[in-house]
């Protein structure tokens, strides 16, 4: 697959040999057929075209499926502004026909990689959003198009839509026209430079997250560590921080990995804090993408995805499906590695520098980490429904302490990082 190829050269040198040898599993287990594979088990993509929407709003490119397949990956965003979709286990048919494109999609290309196809949209001028979701009536899989991010009103913390705040649309424009590089001479090489930082407080406005006994809420926590961690970022590193928000309101978790693609973000930091029946569960928890291996961890997944039921669209998550999931994971593995040590790191700092207890590093299947296009984690600071915690999560210095181990963590990666990149660039 391409997408879980494209960054292997670039990491930092402790991680190559390990990231060899998840490729070399990833491709011996998806990319090797037996030689009758293409008789049976694949499905076969017959036409792909393209048509305007009827509110007007961008395009909806149609993948024509003779039968319906088992899974396809969420739009990617890479790092040369194209936009690739996985469809797994498929074929292209022997009289396939593309369609010229539409809309904000200046060119495409499809390709058989293996057993799989790779769809490759390059847009025009401007950001472009993508989602892809199941059509109801056929075997098809749509992409919706946009040339601009979708008008989602920004809403108060009584869930209502606040008139004098601006939409997140024209949020997202402006982190988009700020953060987006000019053209320059060494364009090819600053693309894979780690230069912007996204950082999200979970929850906010009428989703208030956990709550501790003395009344003390998830996203106003997380909001604080949050607005800290940027601040000791613009201080000491030379990057650029993008928050999905920086007061309280309401922001869909597909919106925040809209936001973070759309402002060419390297990294992606999502700040939430944890809630057990048990008042004496306590301790930091760091998350990337990937299957949970434990009840506790599948428990902080639904906690936190339960989100939806506050938005609006909350069928755009149904195709979330398990298998979905592995694919989505697989797809995404190019980062992973990397999310992998950034979250190894954050759990290190937490416990060494911080004092706190740490309860490891795990995987799971958050939403809010599969729209970000880019390494990525979760991060639980500690449990509000710990007297103890909450007093300190609460605490002007307790959120300093948190907030500073999640610098000092992304700056060793950063630093890492770079390191990599300069050899890499060197043996050119």
């Amino acid at each position: 697959m391409v997408s879980c190829l494209h960054l292997s050269d670039r990491l930092p040198e402790r991680g190559r040999i390990l990231k060899a040898l998840f490729t070399a599993l990833l491709v011996s287990s998806l990319c090797i057929l037996p030689e009758n594979a293409w008789a049976t088990g694949l499905r076969g993509i017959e036409r792909v075209s393209f048509a305007a929407r009827a509110d007007g709003n961008g395009v909806v490119m149609r993948i024509h499926l003779n039968e319906p397949v088992a899974a396809f990956s969420m739009p990617t965003y890479r790092e040369d502004g194209s936009i690739e979709l996985v469809v797994f286990r498929s074929q292209l048919t022997e009289d396939r026909a593309f369609d010229p494109p539409l809309g904000p999609i200046r060119s495409y290309r499809v390709d058989q990689l293996g057993r799989d196809v790779v769809i490759r949209l390059e847009p025009g001028i401007g950001p472009v959003i993508a989602s892809a979701y199941r059509d109801r009536a056929s075997h098809d899989i749509l992409v919706g198009l946009t040339g601009s991010p979708p008008n989602i009103p920004v809403l108060a913390s009584d869930g209502q839509a606040a008139p004098s705040d601006r939409t997140l649309s024209d949020q997202l424009g402006q982190v988009v026209n700020a953060s987006l590089p000019r053209p320059t001479a060494d364009a090819d090489a600053r693309r894979w430079t780690l230069d912007t930082i996204v950082i999200d407080a979970g929850h906010g406005g009428k989703d208030t997250g956990a709550l501790a006994a003395d009344g003390t809420r998830e996203k106003d926590v997380v909001l604080a560590v949050a607005r800290k961690v940027g601040q000791y970022l613009e201080e000491n590193l030379d990057v650029n921080v993008v928050y999905t928000r920086s007061d309280d309101r309401f922001i869909t978790l597909q919106g925040r990995g809209h936001l973070a693609n759309q402002a060419g973000g390297k990294l992606f930091v999502s700040i939430h804090a944890n809630a057990a029946p048990d008042r004496r569960a306590r301790g930091t928890e760091t998350y990337f993408l990937g299957l949970h291996k434990t009840d506790a961890a599948r428990q902080v997944m639904e906690r936190e995805n339960e989100v939806i039921r506050l938005e609006t669209n909350a069928a755009a998550y149904s195709e979330y499906d398990a298998m979905t999931s592995v694919m989505q994971t697989l797809a995404q593995s190019a980062y992973m590695r990397q999310s992998q040590m950034l979250a190894e790191s954050i759990e290190d700092q937490f416990e060494n520098r911080a004092g706190r207890r740490s309860r490891g590093v795990k995987q799971a299947g958050f939403y809010v980490l599969y729209g970000a296009s880019m390494p990525s984690v979760l991060v639980e600071l500690g449990f509000l429904s710990n007297p103890s915690e909450a007093a300190f999560m609460r605490s002007d210095d307790g959120q300093a302490y948190l907030a500073s181990a999640i610098f000092r963590a992304i700056r060793q990666y950063k630093s890492e990082y770079d390191q990599g990149l300069h050899l890499s660039n060197s043996n050119r």
